[in-house]
């Protein structure tokens, strides 16, 4: 069993977790990585699935530490597809030399608080022990696949896939009857680009999304320039925004209400045009706290979906129902013409779910559906699945997952009470668990993990945890904001209704990018206050 003893494991080498390490080993920390996959790129290595590409644009998806690199890379379209995306953080890795600082094929086993010697001692599934002083999670928010419990998988003779875990060499479609289980926003990719590939396809729906249909047009050597000289504002402004994105909302609250209809048309008719999740974030806070202004957001899409679609029948199927926005929003770029196509079929489930497998496709309602591939666009235990699945003891042995099973609550969705030295970055109740451009709190919270911790060796500190009061105060806080909006009708994995026994709690902060970005300066310039340090 191999041993060392360092300042800090970062646990993943995605997004946040290329960043972490840069920017603690640029401080001068000890640090060592770890990455269950054979190379960089969390999210963007796992998902390969057939049309997997970013809903944010590639201009704001992207890092802002480096002027060199902003200069060097030349994003090829709006929405970068996920080869792209891979291509992007290798170059990355290998800019900043980040490989040499990860373990990749090692996954944690287990990692337990020792008190006595105030550290964290991480077990991997490579034999590897690990004595470090932070632990720092970067595990990913939508990172622990989550498989239905369905009968009879075990007699099918085609082949199961779900779309986290897509084969790295591919599969050949071409000719064969498959089925796409979900309806989220990985299902629309892939529906969406499979459906003149295939023989038959068979979607099977529970149920229907409100997206919001993309534009998505490739980029000029004119149009990147542009860019460039808009970045030192757009890196500037990011985390002064609602939702991270590089624009604001159009109408402070309060002046929705004093348009006319036809204004109120022509405003979603514009945000709509824009092809992005401008429509759902960028009109106004009152889409997600007024159901007489959401729903006439709801029955804009709801109309563009008719539009779309030959039969009206099957468009009433397909459409949406109840409120827009409180669930994710996808993009789509071909969706619903594929409906329109002789050799799909919609399936709902939600009245008569899927029974089981047969061994030669899925049986709903007593029929049998013959398929030669299943794909499985079924999501994930978000936000804290890929941390629970790890056996995590804090002070005392209290295992994580057991804390987490009886209350879902972290404290700035940065620490957890009773886990010294444990940061989750994309933590719980925080915004990068589902209401921010990811890139953006990302970077803002590996830059607080960073400081925080630089502020502790200026000061003689080894420990930092938030106390009892601190966490208690931080859900309550939380707690009361979704309360004002329409999140408290939230049936989907935004409150874990997705898995069963989790509990409930919508599971980002809805305040605003910028109200936590505020706050968490407010934390690091006043000394952490609520925080045990020592």
């Amino acid at each position: 069993m191999q041993q060392n003893e360092i300042d800090a494991v970062v646990i993943g080498a995605g997004f946040s977790g290329l960043y972490q390490v840069y920017r603690l080993r640029e401080a001068g920390f000890t640090v060592q990585g770890l990455e269950s996959a054979p190379d960089v790129g969390g999210t963007w290595y796992w998902n390969c699935y057939p049309g997997a590409r970013v809903d944010s644009p590639s201009m704001v998806y992207q890092y802002w530490f480096s002027d060199e690199l902003l200069s060097e890379w030349d994003w090829s379209e709006r929405y970068s597809p996920q080869p792209e995306l891979l291509r992007y953080f290798e170059h990355v890795a290998d800019r900043f030399d980040l490989r040499r600082c990860f373990r990749f094929n090692t996954g944690v086993e287990a990692a337990r608080w020792d008190a006595d010697a105030r550290r964290w001692r991480v077990v991997t599934d490579q034999g590897d022990s690990i004595s470090a002083r932070y632990l720092i999670c970067c595990s990913g928010i939508l990172s622990a696949p989550q498989v239905p419990p369905f009968e009879g998988h075990e007699s099918f003779t085609g082949r199961i896939v779900h779309t986290a875990r897509w084969p790295r060499e591919g599969m050949d479609l071409a000719g064969k009857r498959v089925g796409v289980v979900g309806t989220g926003a990985t299902g629309i990719q892939v529906i969406q680009t499979i459906a003149d590939q295939v023989e038959k396809l068979v979607v099977f729906q529970r149920t229907p999304p409100f997206p919001v249909a993309m534009k998505n047009p490739s980029y000029t050597d004119a149009d990147r320039e542009a860019w460039r000289a808009r970045f030192p504002e757009v890196r500037e402004h990011l985390n002064h925004t609602f939702s991270g994105f590089e624009w604001d909302a159009l109408y402070e609250p309060g002046e929705w209400q004093e348009l006319s209809a036809d204004q109120r048309r022509d405003a979603m008719e514009s945000l709509w045009a824009d092809g992005s999740l401008r429509f759902w974030v960028g009109a106004c806070e009152e889409v997600l706290n007024d159901e007489a202004v959401n729903a006439e957001f709801a029955e804009f899409v709801r109309a563009k979906i008719r539009a779309r679609i030959d039969d009206p029948e099957l468009a009433e199927r397909l459409l949406p129902r109840g409120l827009f926005g409180i669930a994710r929003v996808p993009l789509e770029n071909g969706y619903y013409d594929a409906f329109n196509r002789d050799n799909v079929e919609l399936v709902d489930v939600r009245e008569t779910p899927i029974e089981r497998f047969s061994a030669d496709g899925l049986v709903v309602n007593g029929r049998e559906f013959p398929l030669d591939v299943v794909v499985l666009a079924t999501g994930f235990d978000a936000g804290t699945g890929a941390l629970t699945r790890m056996d995590i003891r804090g002070r005392d042995g209290v295992s994580l997952a057991e804390y987490w099973h009886r209350d879902l609550r972290s404290t700035m969705g940065l620490q957890v009470h009773g886990f010294p030295n444990m940061f989750t970055v994309s933590g719980p109740l925080a915004p990068a668990s589902a209401l921010c451009n990811a890139s953006t709190c990302l970077q803002q919270q590996v830059d607080w993990v960073r400081d925080c911790l630089v502020a502790l060796r200026s000061k003689g500190h080894s420990v930092i945890e938030p106390s009892a009061e601190k966490e208690e105060e931080w859900v309550n806080y939380h707690d009361e904001l979704v309360a004002t909006t329409l999140f408290t009708r939230n049936n989907s994995w935004y409150t874990g209704a997705n898995i069963e026994g989790k509990p409930r709690r919508f599971l980002s902060f809805p305040g605003g990018v910028d109200v936590y970005w505020q706050l968490c300066e407010d934390l690091r310039l006043n000394g952490y206050p609520g925080f045990d340090i020592c």
